[in-house]
């Protein structure tokens, strides 16, 4: 075996399981990045630490394939936590390669690294120099099977030094179990026996390529169907009612409501789901189906531990010569064709600035067809996913919404514009609060991305603080921002732009569109902050009526 370093046998090992390898150098990862190279790895530099683990978890949530993230140790280990978190939480296998205090003792300026990932729900797989090789493997197969963020630590004092010869297995295939027998049975039976089935999925099924199998089987059922947010559109077809949840259409949510037999696939049920408990009806039976050891959500009434695409192939087998359900999906065709689509927005707003639900319409017209959206966090987020075509679930990336964070937007949108590999075009869709957060990372989309548009939601202001809070009569001083000219940072740093006043302005854009969509475009759309988002008010709802309970 070829004489390695500590960083280059760590180096050997994760290249076998990644191509990409986005971070900022420093002391603590300089002899790593130098091995990746000799590995052929693709480095992408990031200004910002945090973006390092922001870009290789939308990498993965775009492309289904593994990236790994890297800084240094100390302050460019802590700047990484936000998006740390983030990926734990949204559980997004990933693997973020750092530096660390010397294995012969910690020195003043170290901090206690493992101890904050742990805090975090990262677990940390700290190098030796007897088995570098095996313990990277074990962190990157851990964070596959346990679909997480691992921390991947090279002490600093062991970073150059010659690694011991090892001889490592071939990698392990995922062991996927399936506990398809104990309730599959009692499924099928409750599904067989629906008038008014409906088939939910989640981004777990995407994920488990489970998409042709429900659909069939919901043809089979006469079921109707919907997605979550992160599985939109898997399941599209006839009876497909678009988005469970606060993103959907409130004819949807009715005939959601009217299912006696809800089977959910790879969905965890959260409340902005299942519109904070209003969703489902009283009545409805759960069956939930994921690749977890336990229900997700009180609600369900019967739990199969099972990949979701094993268990819809056996309830096929189970249910074939069942009859559909008859009439429910024609009721619910007519009732989705006469019933109230997302409101199209107003030409004029009491400060005259955009509507952005009208300016969301527009760009769905002028923006190219094979796309790939990344989603930053903030209140603008239902504006891409009601009124955009989204052609398939991994064309949405949504960061921020697991740890409930903003700013991770332009970071992922790197990661993401590296990822797409068949010319489709990146469109980012940010808050002027957030995209100012990750305003260094604008560079380092510009350097990464072949084609790509910014929108920029502009309302200068922190637009959901403003809904909730600066409506309760608490001050708006600190949740207002000056009005920033993104356009003009844009072009300094290489990337054409306009500011978008009118829906007329968009021609710029489409000029750009129809001239070959070649490098970035940043749209500086100037939205009033008068419209509040259908999924914000059904929160505050929720919030006051759960205040309201407690005080009573």
């Amino acid at each position: 075996m070829t004489t390695l370093t500590v960083s280059g046998r760590v180096a050997q090992v994760l290249s076998s399981y990644v191509s990409d390898v986005f971070g900022v150098m420093g002391n603590g990862n300089v002899y790593f990045l130098d091995a990746a190279e000799k590995q052929g790895l693709r480095f992408t530099a990031v200004r910002h630490e945090g973006a390092a683990i922001a870009a290789a978890d939308a990498y993965y949530r775009a492309s289904g394939r593994l990236a790994a993230g890297t800084t240094t140790y100390g302050p460019g280990y802590t700047n990484a936590l936000t998006a740390l978190a983030e990926a734990v939480q949204a559980q997004i296998p990933v693997v973020l390669v750092t530096g660390d205090a010397p294995a012969s003792g910690a020195r003043p300026q170290d901090v206690d690294q493992a101890a904050i990932a742990a805090g975090l729900g990262a677990a940390t797989f700290a190098v030796t120099r007897d088995a570098a090789g095996a313990i990277t493997r074990q962190a990157v197969e851990y964070a596959l099977t346990k679909r997480t963020a691992v921390v991947l630590a090279i002490p600093y004092d062991l970073a150059a030094l010659e690694a011991a010869d090892e001889e490592l297995p071939a990698p392990l295939a995922p062991k996927v179990t399936d506990d398809v027998d104990g309730g599959l049975g009692q499924a099928a039976r409750l599904l067989a026996g629906a008038r008014r089935p409906l088939i939910l999925a989640g981004r777990g099924a995407h994920l488990a390529g489970a998409g042709p199998e429900l659909r069939e089987l919901a043809d089979r059922l006469g079921a109707l169907t919907a997605g979550t947010a992160l599985a939109l559109n898997l399941l599209n077809g006839e009876g497909y009612l678009g988005v469970a949840g606060g993103f959907g259409t409130d004819t949807a949510a009715e005939l959601m409501g009217e299912a006696d037999v809800v089977l959910v696939a790879g969905a965890s049920l959260r409340p902005f789901t299942m519109r904070f408990g209003h969703l489902l009806g009283p009545d409805s039976t759960v069956i939930q189906i994921d690749a977890g050891l336990q229900p997700t959500h009180p609600r369900v009434d019967l739990f199969v531990s099972a990949d979701a695409k094993t268990a819809a192939s056996r309830l096929l087998q189970l249910l074939d010569g069942e009859a559909a359900a008859e009439g429910w999906r024609a009721e619910a065709s007519t009732r989705l064709a006469s019933g109230p689509g997302h409101h199209p927005g107003s030409e004029e707003t009491p400060d005259g600035r955009l509507d952005p639900r009208a300016l969301a319409t527009a760009l769905d017209a002028v923006l190219p067809e094979r796309r790939t959206v990344v989603q930053d966090g903030g209140h603008f987020i239902g504006w891409a996913p009601m009124y955009w075509n989204i052609p398939r679930p991994q064309d949405l990336v949504m960061v921020g919404t697991a740890f409930q964070s903003i700013g991770l937007g332009l970071a992922s949108a790197v990661g993401a514009a590296r990822a797409l590999e068949d010319g489709r075009t990146l469109v980012l869709a940010s808050g002027d609060g957030g995209f100012l957060m990750g305003l260094a990372d604008l560079e380092s989309l510009i350097g990464a991305a072949r084609s790509a548009i910014v929108v920029i939601y502009n309302d200068a202001a922190y637009g959901a603080e403003i809904h909730q809070y600066g409506s309760q009569g608490l001050t708006e001083k600190p949740m207002l921002i000056p009005e920033v000219d993104f356009s003009g940072v844009a072009r300094a740093l290489g990337a054409e732009a306009a500011i978008i006043r009118t829906l007329a302005d968009l021609s710029a854009l489409q000029d750009w569109i129809d001239a070959g969509a070649k490098g970035t475009f940043v749209a500086d759309c100037r939205i009033t902050s008068s419209v509040r988002a259908p999924w914000l008010s059904e929160w505050m709802q929720a919030s006051q009526a759960a205040k309201a309970a407690v005080a009573g």
